[in-house]
């Protein structure tokens, strides 16, 4: 069973999709990140031409994000000041981001570019992940407690227009979490991604912010950085296919859902592990499709209009005479879908609550 795509011109297997996506969702949900840098190539290995990869899942990486930062938001566990400077230099970094994805689809080597990113950044960041998370496991073992420096200075810290985060308990420079968030922005814009995997490790180990402020924060901060990567690949390439968009968030969104419930109670060490050696997997399956595989010359899957089914239509035209609100209508759609889930979650852990009470 195959449906055919009116924006990326390409058949696609929605159940295949409906899986991948609500899977990438559970890592989501328990680790924070928006799980872009796994949902993308995955897309691309199923067909999907990374340019549309890359929008697309920014579209759904920003419903999953609302979904995760409303739960947050519903908990108290977000420090909004610093996740609004983060955003500032998000801002500023996805608009360059985009600007180098237009200089590079221009000379027709944007695919290899996206490639290249996800073989290079996947390698380092499992790389990072596996060493870490073998050494405290190791550490957990042999039931070793090392003491550390309760500070860690780097450059980055030295920076003046140093100012109070009350939320998080830190004196910090604004231009630290402005620097870290121009760097995930860039890399946000080009791979289709919320930024997470590296705004999670930078806000514990350089921002040196509280573990449980971390997920909310970086969710908080991908809605932003979501939101603006959509609007301009909808509105710059017109690029964003709502039928993609509304499989790849069903099962996104029950899986984040999944995953932050079991991650109230699984000890994440051994699944950081796990998540790191699928990302050098991944990271490794890109270098082979791209250097070694044989390509087949794709062909444009020409479907008249006639044989398109209403919706396709509708979604075609959309696009193609109004780009500004088909942006925006992309936007608001994962946003209500977002918190809507959120919400539900919310109600159904409420009334269990209150069942067991009454039991």
């Amino acid at each position: 069973m195959e449906v055919f795509l009116p924006i990326a011109q390409v058949f696609v297997n929605p159940i295949e999709i409906l899986m991948l996506s609500a899977i990438v969702g559970v890592l989501s949900g328990l680790f924070g990140v928006g799980g872009g840098f796994l949902m993308t190539p995955f897309l691309i290995f199923l067909g999907v031409p990374p340019a549309y990869a890359v929008a697309n899942e920014a579209n759904n990486i920003l419903a999953t994000s609302v979904s995760g930062s409303t739960t947050h938001y519903l908990k108290n566990t977000l420090d909004y000041k610093m996740g609004l400077m983060i955003v500032v230099g998000g801002t500023i970094g996805t608009s360059l981001g985009i600007y180098t994805f237009s200089y590079f689809k221009g000379i027709g080597k944007i695919d290899t570019v996206i490639s290249l990113a996800y073989m290079y950044i996947l390698a380092i960041i499992g790389t990072l992940m596996l060493v870490e998370s073998l050494g405290e496991i190791d550490k957990a073992k042999k039931n070793l407690l090392i003491k550390k420096k309760l500070h860690v200075h780097y450059w980055i810290h030295g920076l003046p227009l140093r100012m109070r985060f009350p939320k998080s308990k830190l004196y910090e420079s604004a231009f630290t979490p402005i620097i870290i968030g121009l760097m995930v922005g860039f890399i946000a814009a080009i791979m289709g991604i919320g930024g997470a995997f590296i705004l999670v490790p930078a806000m514990i180990y350089i921002i040196k912010m509280p573990t449980k402020l971390v997920p909310g924060t970086s969710l908080f901060v991908t809605i932003f950085v979501s939101v603006i990567v959509t609007f301009l690949h909808s509105f710059n390439y017109g690029s964003i296919d709502l039928l993609l968009v509304v499989m790849l968030v069903v099962g996104s969104i029950v899986g984040v859902q999944i995953g932050q419930k079991l991650g109230e109670k699984i000890d994440s060490s051994g699944l950081r592990a796990l998540l790191a050696i699928l990302l050098l997997v991944v990271g490794i399956a890109i270098a082979y499709d791209s250097f070694f595989a044989e390509h087949v010359e794709s062909k444009i899957n020409m479907v008249s209009d006639a044989d398109l089914n209403f919706f396709s239509l509708f979604i075609q035209q959309f696009s193609k005479e109004m780009p500004f609100f088909y942006g925006l209508f992309s936007i608001m759609f994962a946003i209500f879908l977002g918190v809507s889930a959120a919400f539900i979650r919310r109600f159904f852990s409420n009334l269990r609550k209150k069942l067991l009470l009454k039991s």
